[in-house]
């Protein structure tokens, strides 16, 4: 038998599960050798333990800061990828058995919970989310997850007056229309649970087409990225790309522990804080902003989409009053 098919039939046995735990290169070693038929230097089995951790299908991760290894987690359910924030009508879930349709409802209400965090933490953090739901709903096409993010994000650049948090400066509104300089910047964000080697490219590709008409994007993962070759696999695909990655650092566990998502809309502020407190925020990648909107591409897709619509309104809506708002649907 091959050393590489001896490994993946005694290192799950041999590695942590939790990356916290992760046994350094030197003991994994002399683990192995004990289970292993045959000589092999310590070179090659460093090789192979570097070559499997970037293979998507071994057991063995390789930690994305500091050093060791741990066991990779089993393949996700499909709903952790492309079809996660689809709702699924009862029609499609006839076939399936009590169990699945309980698993299905567990993982929809934690995608509710986090675009709950994350709408939260934006707001927090002085920026104005704007939540696409319609584009998402039961009767909508698949292709929609191409062609809208789950949330876009409004970043308002004319300045503020001291006196009053959210008050846009007048005369630099007036003076960037003259230019013909828009005087906010949207960024379009596609929201995941799990990262995954299996799924990232699925996610990444999907985050960048839903931001063609926006002038930046982001990638934001719930669960933490722990995994060695999923970072740098990011990172490649950001610096030929531009879109950003960001993870909340959000375990489903931890998704679990959380209150039901009105209940996140409505904390009070100790409980906003308390909330807030459980993130542990990593930047992957920093998004790389265009100075404009398609907007060809934005007119079509508010020709096709009410919500789109909205989002107009709404921008138009704070330029006009000189204010920036939070988006409250009428």
């Amino acid at each position: 038998m091959s050393l590489r098919k001896q490994l993946n039939q005694i290192l799950p046995t041999l590695l942590p599960g939790n990356p916290s735990n992760a046994i350094k290169g030197t003991e994994l070693i002399q683990l192995a050798r004990l289970q292993l038929n045959g000589t092999y230097s310590d070179a090659s089995l460093r090789y192979h333990f570097s070559i499997m951790s970037c293979d998507p299908g071994s057991p063995i991760a390789k930690v994305e800061k500091g050093q060791g290894y741990y066991r990779r987690s089993a393949p996700l359910p499909a709903l952790s990828g492309a079809q996660e924030l689809v709702a699924l009508t009862q029609s499609r879930l006839e076939d399936l058995t009590a169990a699945d349709k309980e698993l299905i409802d567990n993982t929809m209400l934690r995608i509710r919970k986090f675009r709950a965090v994350v709408t939260r933490y934006f707001e927090i953090n002085g920026r104005f989310p704007f939540s696409f739901r319609e584009a998402f709903a039961k009767e909508a096409p698949l292709s929609n997850l191409w062609k809208y993010p789950e949330m876009v994000l409004v970043d308002w650049e004319t300045g503020t007056s001291p006196d009053e948090e959210m008050a846009l400066d007048d005369g630099m509104l007036g003076l960037k229309q003259r230019l013909g300089i828009t005087p906010f910047r949207l960024i379009s964000g596609r929201l995941r649970i799990q990262p995954s080697l299996e799924t990232f490219r699925e996610d990444f590709y999907q985050a960048l087409a839903a931001s063609s008409w926006a002038q930046g994007g982001e990638l934001i993962y719930a669960a933490p990225i722990e995994d060695e070759a999923l970072a740098d696999g990011l990172r490649r695909l950001s610096a030929n790309y531009g879109i950003g990655v960001i993870s909340f650092g959000l375990t489903p566990e931890v998704l679990d522990e959380l209150p039901r998502p009105a209940n996140i809309f409505n904390a009070h502020p100790r409980e906003t804080e308390a909330i807030m407190a459980k993130l542990e925020v990593n930047r992957i990648a920093a998004p790389k902003c265009r100075s404009h909107l398609e907007w060809m591409e934005l007119s079509s897709l508010c020709n096709e989409s009410n919500e789109c619509h909205k989002l107009m309104l709404w921008l138009k809506r704070c330029i006009d009053e000189c204010r920036a708002e939070p988006f409250k649907d009428e």
